[in-house]
C-alpha cells in the first residue's frame, strides 16, 4: 500500500512542476506589465530583475504552506487515504481546469483555482463522513470553515481594495507630478523616491522575512523591536540618495520601477508559491508521517501531524524558485500574457480587443451621469486647477510605451504592498487579481478610459473579473466531482484520472504549439506597436492587412459554400454552423480594424492621409462582404427551418454555375491580394464586372418568371434575394481589389 501512496506523491510533484511552469508563464508575468508597459529598459533586463526577485521570494513562502496543510480541512479528522485523495482531486482538477480555460480563452487565477479545488474536494469527503456518522459530525468539525471563509473573502475583497488604492494613489500622484512630470521633479523626486523605497523595504523585508529559513530568531526580534528607527533611517537615506541621483542626471523612475518589479516578483513568489507546491508538499509530509508509523492501516491512520506548522526543507523552496526562474526566462508566452493588462491600461487608444458589452455601456453611461452631477457640486476654480494637472496633451510617454513611468511606479508599489500584506497575514491574495485591478484603477485615475475607449476597457475588465468568478465555481464543482469519483472508484479511479491528466498535459502542449503557428497576425501587430521606425511600421501594417484580408476571404469562401450547400441540400446544420461563425467573424473584423487603425497612427502623417482612404475602403468592403453572406444565410436558414418548397430543378441548373463563379472570384481575390500583382487585380476586376452582369440577367429572368406566375412566390423571392446579394458580394470584392492595389501604391 505504501508504494501506491508514493506513486501519488510523485505524481503530485510532477503536476507541481507543470503548475510552476504554467503559472509563471500565465500569472507571474503580470508583475512585468508596468515595466514593460512603460518601456523603462530592455525586456531582457526586466526579466533578469524579476527572476532575482522570484528566486529570493521563493525562500520566504514557508509559512504559506500551512494553507494546504490545515487552512481548509481539519487533518486530524481525515485518514491518510482521504487526505491523499483530496490532494489528488485538487491537483487533477487544476490541470483539467487550466486546459479548459486556456482552450476557451477565458482568464483564470491559480490562487482562486487551488483554494476552491481544495474546498471542493474537502467538502466531498466531509459530506461522506457526515452521512456515515449519522449526524454525529458537522461540517465545522471537518473543515476549517472560519479560516476558509477568511481566505475567500480576502481573495475577492482584494479586488475592490486594489482598485480603490490604485485609483486613489495614482490620482494623488498625478496631481503632484502632472503628465509633464519631468519638468517638476527638482523638489519632489527625492521624497517620492524615499516613500516608495521605504514602503518596499518595509513590506518586502520586515513582513516577508518571517518565513525565510536562514534568518535567525534573534535577528527577527531585533528588527521587530527597532522597526520605526530602521524605517526612519531607510526613508532619510533613500530620500537623499534619490535626490542625489536626480542631480547626477540618473532616471530615478527607472530605478523605482525596477525596484518595484523586483519587490512584486518577490511578493509573487512568497505568496503564490503555495498554489504550486503547497499541495504536493502536504502530500509528501503525509506520506513521510505514514511511513514513520510503520505502515499502519490507511483507513484508520489519521493525519494529526498536519496540524503542526510547515517546515519545508530549503532544498524544495530553492528547487521551486529555480523552476520558476527558468520558466520566466524561457517562456515564449511572457510577452503575450502581459498584453491584456497593458492594452486595457494604455494611455492612448489601442486595438480594444474586448469589444463592447451591454453591462459596460450601462456602467459607462451611469458613470458619465454621476460625473456631470459631481461637476455641479465642485467649485469651478478647483476643477480648472485639476484640469491643468491632468493635461495629457503634453504627456511624456516613450515611443511604443502604453503609459508613463509615474503610473508604472504606482502600479508596482501599490500591488507589491498589498500582496506582501496578504503574505504576512497568511492570506492567499491572488497576484493576478491585485496587479490587474491596481493597473485598472490607476488607468482610470489617469483618464486613460476616454469616451472613445471606455466601453471597450470596461468590457475587458468585466470579462476578466467574470472569468475569475467562473474559475471559483468551476474549480469547486470539478474537484468535488473528482473527489466523489475517487471515493467510489478507489485506486483504480485514481490511476485512470492520473493517466487522463497526463494526456491533457501532452494535448495542451501540442495545442499551444499549433496555436503559436496561427498567431502571425498578433506577432505583426506587436512588432508594429513596438517599432519606432515609421517605414518599418508601414511595412508591418501592410503585411498585417494582407494577412487579415486573405484569411477573411478564406473564411468567406468556406461560409459561402456552407450556405449554398445547406440551402440547396436543405441541410439545416450547415446553415446554423455558418450563422454562428459569422457572429464571431464580425467581432474579429472590428478587432482587426482597431489594430490596423492604431498602426496607421504610427506611420508618417503625409503617407497616412493617402493610405487612410484605401484602408477604410478595404475594411468597408470586407464588412459589406460579410453582410452580403449573412443576408443570404438568414433567409435561407428560415426557409429551410420552416420546410418551405426548395428550388426547382431549372433554378438549380441556373444557380449552380453562378455559385461556382462567385466561389472562384472569392478564392482568386484572396490569391491576388497575397501576391500583390496589379495586373491580376485589374484582370479580376474585369471578370467581376462580367459576373455582375450575369447575376443581373439571372435576377431579371427570375423576376420575369415570377411576374407571369410560373414560380412559387416564397422560393422565388428568396432566389431573387440570393442573386441580388451575390451581385453585391461581387461588387464588394471588386472594391476590395481596388483598395488593396491603392494601399500598396
Amino acid at each position: 500500500m505504501s508504494s501506491v501512496y508514493l506513486t501519488i506523491v510523485v505524481f503530485l510533484f510532477v503536476l507541481a512542476v507543470f503548475d510552476l511552469m504554467v503559472g509563471v508563464s500565465n500569472d507571474a508575468v503580470n508583475f512585468l506589465s508596468p515595466a514593460v508597459g512603460a518601456k523603462v529598459t530592455k525586456f531582457r533586463t526586466i526579466i533578469i530583475v524579476a527572476a532575482v526577485g522570484v528566486f529570493i521570494g521563493a525562500t520566504a513562502s514557508n509559512g504559506m504552506m500551512e494553507i494546504a496543510r490545515n487552512g481548509i480541512l481539519h487533518p486530524s479528522m481525515f485518514t491518510i487515504k482521504e487526505v491523499m485523495f483530496i490532494f489528488l482531486a485538487a491537483m487533477i482538477s487544476d490541470v483539467i481546469l487550466l486546459d479548459i480555460f486556456n482552450n476557451l480563452g477565458l482568464p483564470t487565477s491559480t490562487t482562486v483555482s487551488m483554494v476552491f479545488e481544495l474546498l471542493g474536494a474537502t467538502a466531498a469527503f466531509s459530506l461522506l463522513k457526515i452521512v456515515g456518522s449519522d449526524g454525529a459530525l458537522t461540517l465545522g468539525d471537518l473543515m476549517n470553515t472560519e479560516k476558509a471563509l477568511g481566505m475567500i473573502l480576502a481573495i475577492f475583497v482584494s479586488v475592490a481594495i486594489a482598485f480603490f488604492f490604485g485609483t486613489l494613489l495614482q490620482y494623488i500622484s498625478r496631481l503632484v507630478f502632472t503628465f509633464t512630470y519631468k519638468k517638476n521633479l527638482k523638489y519632489k523626486i527625492g521624497i517620492f523616491g524615499g516613500v516608495c523605497t521605504t514602503a518596499i523595504v518595509y513590506f518586502m523585508l520586515f513582513k516577508g522575512m518571517s518565513g525565510m529559513t536562514f534568518i535567525t530568531p534573534e535577528v527577527k526580534d531585533y528588527i521587530n523591536a527597532n522597526t520605526c528607527s530602521i524605517l526612519g533611517l531607510v526613508f532619510l537615506g533613500s530620500t537623499l540618495l534619490m535626490q542625489l541621483l536626480y542631480f547626477l542626471k540618473v532616471n530615478v523612475f527607472k530605478i523605482l520601477v525596477l525596484m518595484g518589479t523586483f519587490s512584486l516578483a518577490m511578493a509573487f513568489a512568497g505568496n503564490d508559491l503555495v498554489n504550486f507546491i503547497g499541495v504536493p508538499l502536504a502530500g509528501y509530509s503525509s506520506y513521510v508521517d505514514y511511513m514513520a508509523s510503520g505502515s499502519a492501516d490507511p483507513d484508520s491512520f489519521l493525519m494529526t501531524s498536519l496540524n503542526g506548522p510547515a517546515h519545508t526543507p530549503l532544498i524544495f523552496l530553492l528547487a521551486a524558485g529555480g523552476i520558476m526562474v527558468y520558466a520566466l526566462a524561457t517562456s515564449k508566452k511572457a510577452r503575450n500574457v502581459i498584453k491584456t493588462s497593458v492594452d486595457l491600461g494604455r494611455q492612448t487608444e489601442g486595438d480594444e480587443m474586448f469589444g463592447s458589452s451591454r453591462i459596460a455601456r450601462v456602467l459607462v453611461r451611469h458613470s458619465n451621469n454621476c460625473g456631470r452631477t459631481l461637476e455641479k457640486l465642485i467649485p469651478k476654480k478647483f476643477q480648472q486647477w485639476v484640469e491643468t494637472r491632468f493635461n495629457n496633451e503634453e504627456a511624456v510617454i516613450r515611443d511604443g510605451a502604453a503609459f508613463d513611468e509615474i503610473r508604472a511606479t504606482i502600479n508596482l508599489v501599490v500591488a507589491g504592498l498589498l500582496i506582501a500584506l496578504g503574505t504576512s497575514l497568511k492570506l492567499p491574495l491572488s497576484t493576478t487579481y491585485v496587479t490587474f485591478m491596481v493597473a485598472m484603477g490607476s488607468s482610470l485615475a489617469d483618464r486613460a478610459w476616454g469616451r472613445e475607449s471606455a466601453v471597450y476597457r470596461v468590457t475587458g475588465v468585466v470579462s476578466v473579473i467574470g472569468g475569475w468568478f467562473v474559475t471559483a465555481g468551476a474549480a469547486f464543482i470539478l474537484s468535488f466531482l473528482i473527489a466523489m469519483l475517487l471515493h467510489l472508484g478507489g485506486f483504480i479511479a485514481a490511476c485512470v484520472l492520473m493517466v487522463l491528466a497526463i494526456y491533457i498535459l501532452i494535448r495542451s502542449n501540442r495545442r499551444f504549439a499549433k496555436k503559436k503557428q496561427e498567431e502571425t497576425g498578433d506577432i505583426l501587430y506587436n512588432k508594429m506597436m513596438i517599432s519606432n521606425d515609421k517605414n518599418e511600421v508601414l511595412d508591418l501594417l501592410s503585411q498585417h492587412i494582407i494577412k487579415t484580408q486573405s484569411d477573411f476571404l478564406g473564411y468567406i469562401d468556406t461560409t459561402f459554400t456552407q450556405v449554398v450547400d445547406g440551402f440547396t441540400r436543405e441541410n439545416l446544420s450547415l446553415l446554423r454552423k455558418a450563422e454562428d461563425g459569422m457572429r464571431r467573424t464580425r467581432e474579429e473584423l472590428k478587432s482587426g480594424r482597431r489594430k490596423e487603425m492604431a498602426g496607421l497612427r504610427r506611420i508618417d502623417p503625409a503617407a497616412a492621409m493617402e493610405k487612410n482612404t484605401w484602408f477604410h475602403l478595404g475594411r468597408n468592403a470586407c464588412e459589406e462582404i460579410l453582410y452580403c453572406v449573412r443576408r443570404i444565410a438568414d433567409p435561407c436558414l428560415e426557409h429551410v427551418d420552416n420546410n418551405f418548397i426548395p428550388l426547382t430543378e431549372s433554378q438549380k441548373i441556373q444557380f449552380k454555375p453562378l455559385c461556382e463563379q462567385v466561389h472562384k472570384m472569392i478564392v482568386e481575390t484572396g490569391e491576388a491580394i497575397r501576391s500583390g500583382s496589379d495586373e491580376r487585380v485589374d484582370e479580376l476586376r474585369r471578370e467581376g464586372s462580367a459576373l455582375k452582369s450575369s447575376l443581373e440577367k439571372a435576377r431579371d429572368a427570375q423576376l420575369l418568371r415570377m411576374q407571369i406566375g410560373k414560380e412559387n412566390i416564397s422560393v422565388g423571392y428568396l432566389y431573387v434575394n440570393i442573386l441580388q446579394e451575390m451581385r453585391e458580394l461581387t461588387s464588394s470584392l471588386r472594391h476590395l481589389l481596388r483598395a488593396s492595389k491603392g494601399f500598396r501604391q
